[in-house]
């Protein structure tokens, strides 16, 4: 199938644009129809991948997950559903992926097989999920599981972004001021500070001489950091020991990477609950959930507590030797591997790492602010010291 970028006309004579699978025109020209709009031009455009371009918003998937839910709950067709859901999104992208997936299910596939074609929406967790909520009969169960998953991993990236975006601002400020100090005021100041024919003090010297290297190199200076970026970034991608690296790195960082670590043990034990409990087996779940971590280091260890359990070790034994879990958690595995509740002890885990995160960030934040501000209110102090000191010495040395 080729993808094709078409612009076509709704019922109320709307121009609409967007981009479909299709074998031919006249194919796309069908599809459009089913969807009711009328083909004005399809051009076919270079397919970097299979499934969709892009992924849509998380918000789209929770509300997927719950249309289909309630519908199929209440003995609809999934055809029908999916047909009804169709008509009443208003995302351009992902009405073109559910009308993709009825007509594949009119060939004679099944949900999941249908999602599959989509991998760029519908990762393999989420693929995996609803094939087993498929063949045991509880896709209802399974879809508001992953509504209730999708909707704890929304507050999960509020946190991440909340934790990364807050200091970066702070930092933003803070050089942006540095700038303007060195590069505009510290300048003005110089001539008149030379003028006054006195021997300059060490630290008026020392500004001095920053502020020149700011105003004589200040293209470099917001170029470094730019090609540093482009460097590592192109690092990480091609070097997977890099990769790891950077990753380690991450989780050391002082207050940050404990922070981090728990974010992504929390992602992992919600969605390996979610899949156990769906009657994947522990395994496949595990393997499923190594690249929803986003972590190198951890990754490693998930395959690590992979291979020991697949060589006969327990659930609490292995994860207790990978070192992923504190000892609190390995204790709430081994309950939950007991009394055959294990499902339910790793959402006890989830929910014991999200708390202490959401605590965490908190904290982090109330801790950033306060030292933000004293690193301005310093570089602003010894700048205002280097500038008035000569002047005060001079008043100094005409009142004796």
């Amino acid at each position: 199938m080729t993808v094709y970028a078409y612009k076509a006309m709704d019922l109320s004579g709307r121009a609409v644009l967007g981009r479909m699978d299709a074998f031919n025109l006249a194919d796309l020209e069908m599809r459009l129809k089913r969807m009711e709009l009328d083909l004005i031009r399809g051009n076919p455009v270079r397919r970097r991948g299979t499934g969709m371009h892009g992924g849509v918003p998380r918000r789209e998937l929770i509300n997927f997950c719950f249309h289909l839910e309630q519908l199929t709950s209440a003995g609809v067709p999934i055809l029908e559903a999916l047909t009804d859901l169709r008509d009443s999104l208003d995302h351009s992208r992902f009405r073109e992926v559910v009308a993709s997936m009825i007509e594949s299910i009119e060939g004679g596939r099944t949900l999941s097989q249908a999602m599959a074609a989509h991998p760029r929406i519908f990762d393999g967790v989420f693929v995996s999920l609803v094939k087993a909520g498929e063949d045991s009969g509880k896709l209802p169960e399974v879809l508001r599981n992953l509504r209730e998953t999708l909707k704890w991993q929304d507050e999960l990236a509020a946190h991440t972004k909340k934790l990364v975006l807050y200091p970066a601002f702070l930092c933003s400020v803070v050089i942006a001021a540095v700038f303007f100090m060195m590069i505009y005021l510290v300048p003005k100041m110089t001539g008149f500070i030379k003028s006054m024919g006195h021997e300059l003090p060490l630290q008026t010297r020392i500004l001095i001489e920053i502020s020149g290297f700011f105003v004589e190199y200040w293209q470099a200076l917001i170029a470094m950091p730019i090609i540093a970026v482009v460097i590592i970034r192109t690092a990480l991608r091609l070097h997977s020991g890099a990769r790891y690296r950077f990753d380690s790195a991450k989780l050391r960082l002082p207050m940050l990477g404990d922070i981090l670590r728990k974010i992504i043990l929390s992602r992992f034990a919600g969605v390996f609950a979610m899949m156990y409990a769906s009657g994947i087996s522990i395994i496949d779940s595990i393997r499923a959930t190594e690249d929803v971590v986003g972590n190198a280091v951890i990754r490693n260890g998930l395959k690590l507590v992979g291979q020991m359990i697949a060589d006969g070790q327990s659930v609490t034994a292995a994860f207790q030797n990978a070192g992923l879990f504190p000892p609190l958690v390995i204790r709430m595995l081994r309950v939950g591997e007991n009394s055959g509740k294990l499902d339910a002890a790793l959402l006890n885990v989830g929910y014991f790492y999200n708390r202490d995160v959401r605590e965490s960030v908190e904290r982090v934040q109330a801790i950033i602010e306060p030292a933000m501000i004293l690193v301005v209110g310093l570089i602003l102090g010894w700048v205002m010291l280097s500038v008035l000191g000569p002047i005060y010495d001079i008043i100094a040395t005409l009142k004796t």
